[in-house]
């Protein structure tokens, strides 16, 4: 991704202007989403949504220009000389935008300077504010009825403060007019129009935060609106929107009635298992904040897995290989063939070899390798696993437990009180991770209670988000609600004095249905799309953790836990 600068006799990098689009992550371009995983250096601005900063790789140079009106982190001149200099160092640079970087988002005078410069850039449209934040708050651009045109203005004066809006001109237009960056002048842009010959009764609106989990409309018209800005209490970002299309919002209304509408969770999952929780939340209208409270690092050239292994089930009898997590099946497998095994090193012995798994997930997992799980219990939890397998094994068999190093406390006692010898193999290692950009957004976010719930799928990711998040807040943990898939997990977040909600059953459906329940409508819509997740299937047996509910013991769902 580097290109040759002939003239210069140097290696020059690249720069993609991009648009992010404003704030849903759902409306980021395919090609710019490809981009973030592909740049060496991400240089964003404050207009990029929490949800896609979420998105972006924690291994990637990340640089922060955001400027808001009176607080510029980085002016104009410098955010050209890094772009400039990170192109220099032969990098792969992805300048983000929120909108569209060339719907006034001064992208043309970065382009100029790449031009001068001799820098090759491309550019990646995005979705424009101007379009999508009408389009959530159910304002259509144009109508047959109302509007043939639209027109975008920007809000903001020259440098010497005089306006550069054509008010008369704007007034005769029977287009949709739609102004960015104009809410400190909504009061001088309403009067303006008025004084232009609008009539003082034209339909307007304010359409604050478009597109996020918490954006707001206030309609009225040209000469109401300035009054209900300070009333509502609306800050920036906000689109202004004039025009008789405005007056359909009420009924062309259709964000906040998804049936999480409105609401931000935040998923604390490795990405890649997390993803799927994600996707289905937003299909029901939630914002979804991706932040992987741990993640998994394989021990590789694991000595103890290959002095284990390589004398497992020499001896008559039976021999358990137990898995806790699908992620423990995927370690074990890639690890066996690092030291030179396949499955003949197991199965081809003196014993019986037999295999035990928590849940439906991680059996799926060992089903992608072609093996077939031999017992596994009906509540997906350690201690019904180890339960089971005392009462399911014959005596004297051995058993090896392939999973986290941190794996729950309550297998091994109950294997070992029974009379087994056991041996806890550990495959992989959970760290905590999020980078440090991402964790301020988010902190903000908090700080701001802008966020409904987050949601755990075992207790090492209660210890990893409380790590880095709960130390130094300045936000309290009881004002975390806690949503989790066991009442293990619950028990470990009540440890942070957080609130806990529990999830009937230990699946992806039971977190969807509980977060419905408690956040939800109560719609039949709901009730169709949630049955239409499927069965126990997607259970979350997440890193060796026990996860299960507790069947008819198991308090109200949607009942707060303290």
């Amino acid at each position: 991704m580097v290109a040759e600068n002939k003239k210069a006799d140097r290696i020059l990098g690249k720069v993609w202007l991009a648009g992010a689009g404003p704030g849903d992550a759902g409306l980021l371009t395919v090609k710019a989403k490809e981009l973030m995983e592909k740049a060496d250096t991400i240089i964003y601005d404050a207009l990029i949504g929490t949800e896609i900063l979420c998105q972006l790789p924690a291994e990637k140079e990340l640089i922060y220009v955001g400027k808001r009106t009176g607080h510029h982190h980085a002016t104009q001149e410098e955010i050209n000389q890094i772009l400039l200099a990170k192109a220099k160092e032969g990098k792969s640079v992805l300048r983000l935008k929120g909108g569209d970087p060339l719907v006034f988002g001064r992208g043309g005078e970065e382009l100029e300077v790449l031009v001068r410069e001799g820098i090759p850039f491309e550019i990646v449209p995005g979705v424009t504010s101007a379009t999508a934040v009408l389009a959530y708050a159910g304002i259509p651009l144009t109508h047959r009825d109302y509007a043939s045109s639209f027109h975008v203005i920007t809000g903001h004066p020259r440098k010497d403060g005089i306006s550069r809006i054509d008010y008369p001109a704007l007034a005769k237009l029977e287009g949709t007019l739609v102004f960015l960056m104009g809410l400190s002048r909504a009061g001088e842009i309403c009067q303006g129009l008025i004084d232009a010959g609008m009539p003082m009764d034209t339909p307007a609106a304010v359409l604050e935060r478009g597109t996020n989990a918490r954006q707001r409309s206030v309609v009225s018209d040209v000469t109401n609106l300035p009054r209900k800005i300070k009333e509502e209490g609306i800050l920036s970002p906000a689109v202004l929107a004039v025009g008789k299309v405005c007056a359909l919002a009420s009924e062309l209304a259709w964000a906040g009635k998804r049936i999480l509408g409105g609401r931000q969770f935040v998923v604390t999952r490795p990405k890649e298992q997390g993803a799927e929780l994600a996707r289905r939340l937003r299909e029901l209208g939630a914002q979804v904040l991706e932040v992987p409270a741990i993640r998994t690092v394989p021990i590789r050239q694991n000595e103890s897995f290959a002095k284990r292994m390589g004398q497992f089930a020499r001896q008559k009898g039976e021999a358990w290989l137990v898995f806790t997590s699908p992620t423990g099946v995927r370690v074990f497998f890639a690890e066996m063939l690092e030291q030179g095994m396949d499955l003949r090193s197991f199965f081809c012995r003196e014993a019986k070899v037999k295999l035990a798994v928590i849940g439906s997930a991680t059996r799926n997992a060992l089903r992608e390798y072609g093996v077939l799980a031999d017992l596994m219990p009906e509540v997906y939890d350690s201690e019904h696993l180890g339960r089971l397998l005392a009462k399911t094994a014959a005596a004297g068999s051995e058993i090896v437990i392939a999973r986290a190093r941190e794996g729950a406390e309550t297998l091994v006692p109950i294997l070992e009180e029974a009379g087994f010898t056991v041996t806890d193999l550990a495959l992989y290692r959970i760290k905590t991770t999020c980078h440090e950009k991402l964790r301020e957004a988010v902190a903000a976010t908090f700080a701001a209670g802008e966020v409904d719930g987050v949601i755990f799928t075992s207790a090492s990711t209660v210890k990893g988000f409380a790590q880095e998040f709960l130390s130094g807040a300045v936000w309290e943990p009881e004002m975390v609600t806690a949503v989790c898939i066991g009442v293990q997990t619950a028990e470990e977040a009540r440890q942070y004095k957080m609130k806990t909600l529990v999830s009937e059953e230990a699946s992806m459906d039971g977190l969807v249905e509980v977060l419905c329940k408690t956040f939800g409508g109560r719609g039949g819509e709901e009730e169709a799309l949630v049955e239409g997740f499927g069965g126990r299937g997607g259970e979350e047996e997440v890193l060796g953790e026990s996860l299960g509910g507790r069947g008819d013991e198991e308090e109200t769902a949607w009942q707060y836990i303290h």
